[in-house]
This record gives structure tokens, sequence and C-alpha cells, in this order.
């Protein structure tokens, strides 16, 4: 019987509700929307405002989201997640891989300090966001740091970014290519990043440089010119001037112009969740239709697909 590896790769991603109820999703939305590097406000203002003011009024209105997308695996985003884990664990089986949220569960420190105890010295840790925000794979750093000085004994390493890896690039490209292949090519190709604050790319945060270097090279790879892609910016949260131009009046607009059928990928989101199955999919592709559009192809993530965990393995031998 061999022993069990000592070297850890842990898939993390952001979070879900543990159920599509008003209450789960108040949980969720607390703990996500408490964390310093999501809401950059002093915590005596913030704390009663989050609690007495907005979860009230928004947990009831994002469960009645979430229970559109629901599946009998429960979340897509955990489902997805999870099966991901476990594709990669049997391509990987040097490696003991292991999945967490960084919020809900199963919780990341958790998750590291089930690790440890089972006797695990090397762990490397991969935030499932291609791109780099202070807000995101920052904030899983947060945690690992607080570990890494528990353990000292314990060697971490933790994924800055992917958004430019050869292995990944190119699975975005063949999902792409195999769209096309299949329903033939809209229109208009536009690329749907999840939206941060303005404010803190200002201040020096490199998440709308890493999705433009993205977007280029997947342009590359795809044998086209980058302006033949537009992109946007979704799931904007509060009343701050986000990154622009923003998802729903860019497709609003192409309606109106007459661009009839567009193809839309999420390229920073590693799976399928809530932002792209009931944002994209289902409220942003009405809407494009409302607008005088025909239809709009969403094109799924990379979820547990072959090439998924074939970029996964790319990108631990080159940073882990």
């Amino acid at each position: 019987m061999s022993k069990p590896s000592k070297r850890a790769l842990v898939l993390v991603n952001l979070g879900t509700p543990a159920a599509p109820t008003a209450e789960a999703v108040r949980d969720y939305l607390s703990e996500f929307l408490m964390d310093p590097r999501v809401v950059q406000l002093p915590r005596l203002l913030w704390w009663p405002l989050l609690h007495w003011v907005i979860l009230p009024r928004r947990s009831p209105v994002v469960a009645h989201k979430y229970a559109a997308i629901w599946t009998e695996e429960g979340s897509p985003l955990a489902a997805f997640t999870r099966r991901l884990a476990a594709r990669v664990q049997s391509a990987m089986p040097q490696w003991r891989v292991a999945m967490a949220m960084r919020y809900g569960e199963p919780a990341l420190a958790k998750t590291l300090e089930g690790l440890i105890a089972d006797g695990v010295d090397e762990i490397a840790v991969l935030p499932l966001y291609p791109q780099y925000s202070t807000t995101t794979t920052g904030s899983v750093e947060d945690v690992v740091a607080k570990l890494r000085a528990r353990h000292p004994q314990i060697m971490f390493k933790c994924v800055h970014d992917y958004h430019r890896d050869p292995r990944w690039v190119e699975a975005i490209a063949a999902s792409i290519r195999a769209h096309w292949q299949q329903h033939g090519r809209g229109e208009q190709l536009l690329f749907s990043f999840h939206g941060i604050p303005e404010r803190l790319v200002r201040n020096g945060d490199p998440y709308a440089a890493h999705c433009e270097a993205g977007t280029a090279a997947i342009a590359e790879a795809l044998g086209i010119a980058r302006d033949d892609i537009l992109l946007t910016y979704q799931s904007r949260f509060g009343r701050d001037r986000w990154l622009q131009p923003y998802t729903l009046p860019t497709l609003q607009q192409l309606a109106r112009d007459g661009v009839r059928d567009v193809d839309v990928v999420c390229p920073g989101f590693a799976v399928d969740c809530l932002e792209t199955l009931e944002e994209i999919a289902m409220l942003n592709a009405e809407a494009f239709i409302a607008a005088g559009g025909h239809a709009l192809r969403y094109i799924p993530c990379l979820n547990d697909g072959d090439a998924h965990v074939q970029a996964i393995q790319s990108i631990v031998g080159a940073h882990a």
C-alpha cells in the first residue's frame, strides 16, 4: 500500500451559499462582503449598513437567482469545482488534490489545517482566478499568509495568476472554436469579465491589465485580430464607478446597432456559476433580445473538461 502524498494541491474558488434560500445566502454574503479586500469601508460604518439594510433586502433576491440555476448536485460552482478537483486528482496522482472555497464551505483555512494535520508538508494553492486582483487572489493570499506564519515548517506556494499560461489560453480558444464549428460564428465575439471598482486599478491592482493581456493572447490563439473581440465588465455592485465598458449596456447597444447574434465568453470564471449561468446566459440574453437582438450564444466555462485539467497541470508545473 502506497503512502499518502506529502504534497497537496488545493484548488480554491470564490464560494457559494449552501442552499438557494435567503438564510443561506445571507450567511454567505455576510462572510463575503465583510472581507476588507472586497469592501474597503470602515468596519464600524459597513457592518450595520450591511447587516441591517443591504442583506435583509438583497438576500431573498439573490436566493431567487440561485434557485434558477440550482441543480441536483447543488450549486453549479461547487459541483463543477468538486468534479474538477476529482479529475485533477486522477491526472496528478503524485499530489493530494483538494478543493476549498474562500467563502463558505469547504472553508480554505480549515482545508489547509486539515492537510497539515494529515502530515502534508508542501502545499500548492491555486486560486481559480486566471487574472490577479487584490479582491480575489489577494484575499486567498491573506489566508495562506496566516497559515504560513502559524506553520513555518510547511512549504506554501500560491499561484499568483495564469492569464497567459499557454495551455489555459489554448483551452479558452479551443472552446470558442468548438462553439463556432457547431453553431457557426456570431456577428460579434464578446468577453465579459467580473468587474472591480476603477479606484482599485488606479491604486495599482493589475486586474484590468491581466484581462486585456489574456484577451490579446486568446485572440492570437484564435488567429483573429484583438479588435475583433469586445472586452466588457459585469456584476457591478454599489455606487462606485467600476471598470468599463459594462457588459449589459454594451449588449443592448449592439442589438440597437443591428447585431443579430453575439457569442459571449467569460474567461475570468474557471467554472460556471451564478454570474455566467444566470446573469449572462439568462438575464443578459433576455435584455439583448428585448433590445432587438436575435440570440446571445453563451459559451460555457472550461468547467471539468479535459482541456481545463491539462491547463491546471501546466499551471502547477510552471508555478509549483
